[in-house]
């Protein structure tokens, strides 16, 4: 559970903190199984300064017709709408960076700069077609806990959640679906059309999106920088909340008037 309140609005449900209205927001897309606490650091350090904003992903509430990773990009583009943003900065983790790119590609305008973390969309490594031995407690734990470089970071609270969800029949599905979506939606032909500055930040114990996938990615996007952290999984803003809120104002600090460069 995020230690922020949500926000039901127009259809959505979201966080939303800080005051800044003179830099574009700060928009958060959030993973398959990383909830909108993995996100927690990122939202109280750079609330301070600017707008910070993340909608909740209707994973189990969108009608499975609907649930795709093109899908959940239309629920997004609604989103951007209905806040009536004209402008915003993007950081995606896992398929949250997944989504944001199939956004920038049809948004372009919108959006002044990207972050992409452990994000899908090239190849991953996951549960795959289904979630074999779901029913095995101790199976889903290993799973969770291969998320990160330090397997502590994966709570009992956190397995506990996984393990519902994939034994809960119709969750299960609607992750399976998502998941093979992913998998068929490659964007890497589409990678060369991105023009935005965009920052990789990439564990290099990245069991889910490997290192590789991270190099690919800045070998295809035209203006990228990448970033690797030592010690860390799928989830850097999670696992080494410091290290990713200084490598991500750094890079943010050049477009925005409420953010330093600490350097």
């Amino acid at each position: 559970m995020t230690e922020f309140e949500t926000i039901e609005e127009g259809g959505f449900t979201y966080l939303e903190k800080g005051t800044n209205t003179e830099d574009p927001p700060l928009l958060l897309l959030h993973g398959l199984f990383g909830t909108a606490s993995n996100f927690d650091g990122v939202i109280k350090e750079f609330s301070k300064k600017i707008k910070v904003v993340l909608p909740i992903l209707p994973f189990f509430e969108m009608p499975i017709k609907q649930l795709t990773v093109k899908g959940l990009m239309e629920y997004f583009t609604e989103f951007v709408e209905f806040k009536k943003y004209d402008r915003i900065h993007l950081l995606g983790n896992s398929l949250g960076g997944h989504i944001a790119l199939l956004y920038i590609l049809q948004n372009s305008p919108k959006v002044q700069s990207l972050t992409l973390t452990g994000s899908s969309g090239l190849f991953e490594n996951a549960f795959g077609s289904g979630f074999p031995r779901r029913e095995d407690y101790e199976y889903i734990k290993h799973k969770v806990k291969l998320t990160f470089y330090d397997p502590t970071i994966a709570t009992k609270a956190m397995v506990d959640e996984v393990f519902s969800v994939v034994n809960e029949r119709m969750k299960a599905i609607r992750i399976i679906r998502i998941a093979k979506s992913a998998i068929r939606h490659n964007v890497g032909e589409q990678l060369q059309g991105v023009e935005q500055p965009t920052l990789l930040v990439w564990g290099k114990q990245d069991t889910i999106t490997p290192p590789f996938v991270a190099e690919k990615f800045h070998e295809l996007l035209p203006n990228s920088e990448l970033m690797f952290l030592d010690n860390c999984g799928h989830a850097p803003m999670l696992e080494l909340p410091d290290q990713f809120n200084e490598v991500q104002n750094k890079f943010l600090s050049q477009f925005m008037m409420g953010l330093d460069d600490p350097s």
